[in-house]
């Protein structure tokens, strides 16, 4: 057993909790759940990757860049491509009323949208090109998906309330 101060294998045990440890990993804290399992920054460390941790209803959130605009995207397996509003999308200066138009369906029911292609998609340190998107006119909220088009692109780890993205190719 490794007590509090003791260090084991390059991972140092800074606190624990009722049902959490606090560890110091590479210089860099984390604290992780009763039987939560860390993988190192090993598997990743010579490609792009981004950690993600998820809030209390179980959704992971990226702080992310789109055509370097800042923007909240939720990752969403659900989802074929990256989606954003039309609003958003006229943010980023993508001329979404020139793709071809398609109907969608949402979570939200039926709406129109338009096929667009994002020159860049960022999350941490993963950075794609010439991503597939979908523009929707109405019925998304606040926050744009973080569909397939992204994920397909990136190795998904999870561990519990963590999720790792790694880039694949």
């Amino acid at each position: 057993m490794v007590k509090v101060g003791q260090n084991w294998n390059g991972v140092t045990v800074v606190a624990v909790e009722k049902e959490r440890a606090t560890v110091e990993i590479d210089g860099k804290r984390r604290v992780l759940a009763l039987g939560q399992h860390y993988r190192g920054a090993t598997a990743a460390s010579d490609r792009q990757s981004a950690t993600l941790a998820a809030d209390t209803r179980g959704h992971f959130f990226a702080e992310a860049s789109v055509n370097d605009v800042p923007m909240r995207l939720v990752v969403d397996t659900g989802a074929s491509v990256v989606v954003l509003s039309g609003a958003d999308a006229s943010r980023l200066g993508v001329d979404w009323r020139q793709g071809p138009r398609r109907m969608m369906q949402t979570a939200n029911g039926t709406t129109a949208g338009y096929l667009v292609k994002l020159d860049k998609v960022k999350v941490g340190g993963i950075e794609l090109t010439n991503v597939e998107g979908m523009v929707l006119e109405q019925g998304l909220g606040a926050v744009g998906l973080l569909g397939m088009s992204f994920l397909n692109r990136v190795e998904m780890q999870r561990d519990g309330q963590t999720m790792t993205l790694i880039r694949r190719f």
